[in-house]
């Protein structure tokens, strides 16, 4: 016990930098999320233009990894709605859809969509997925 506190004591001096790196990583594995809803719920049409008209409503929240990534999507969340409006109107398979796989598929894309957008504005942050806490079509 005594050694394993003396050990402790004569860490050598960690630079800023990788002092902020160190503190990033217990962030990331300290096991925090953050769930910020994405209000109101996404209501849009979906499936071929030439089929009986079929309606999808999503409420959807993104998951982050650090407090930081909340003001960022805040921030952006008319950019966000709209990527996020555009891949909804884009499906076109509604058994797809309907699929446990399908909706898997379009959690996923979503959260690629937003990260790119996140990327794109040089927030420095990432959400770590997507969840739809509604999710109904309406054939």
């Amino acid at each position: 016990m005594i050694f394993l506190l003396l050990s402790l004591v004569s860490l050598p001096a960690v630079s800023q930098d990788e002092e902020t790196s160190e503190e990033e990583v217990v962030q990331e594995d300290s096991g925090f999320t953050d769930y910020i809803s994405m209000d109101p719920a996404f209501v849009t049409h979906v499936g071929a233009a030439d089929n009986k008209p079929t309606y999808l409503k999503a409420a959807v929240s993104l998951r982050a990894r650090s407090a930081s990534t909340r003001p960022a999507l805040e921030a952006h969340m008319p950019r966000l709605r709209h990527e996020l409006v555009m891949l909804f109107g884009e499906q076109t398979d509604i058994e797809r859809l309907t699929s446990m796989e399908g909706q898997q598929a379009l959690r996923e894309e979503a959260k690629q969509r937003i990260n790119a957008v996140l990327e794109e504005q040089q927030t420095g942050e990432s959400i770590a997925g997507v969840l739809f806490t509604e999710f109904v079509v309406q054939k």
